[in-house]
């Protein structure tokens, strides 16, 4: 199953929302590249996605649910990537600058 919490986390002049699945990573590569996601949108278990993807996440499925469930959710499926598990510090991915202070 496909998850997604509200857009409300601000970022170059729009809201974002967190895209999960609690089924594996292949599930949410592929629903992401339906609704248009690109890849540097995904950030070790989950995409941050516009509020107008989202709209059409829903639309197409994707069950929302309020921010607290979606760590909530990854880790009750064990598809949770702690951040000590991802790129070095050095090697920060485009993406992980989407949103200043969660890096």
């Amino acid at each position: 199953m496909l998850y997604i919490d509200t857009a409300r986390w601000p970022a170059h002049g729009r809201l974002f929302a967190h895209l999960i699945s609690d089924v594996s990573a292949a599930e949410l590569h592929a629903f992401a590249e339906l609704i248009g996601a690109p890849r540097r949108a995904f950030e070790r278990d989950h995409y941050d996605v516009s509020a107008e993807r989202a709209q059409i996440a829903v639309w197409l499925g994707a069950r929302r649910v309020p921010s607290r469930e979606i760590v909530a959710r990854l880790v009750a499926a064990g598809l949770r990537r702690p951040r000590h598990l991802s790129a070095s510090k050095g090697q920060k991915k485009a993406a992980q600058g989407l949103f200043p202070g969660r890096n």
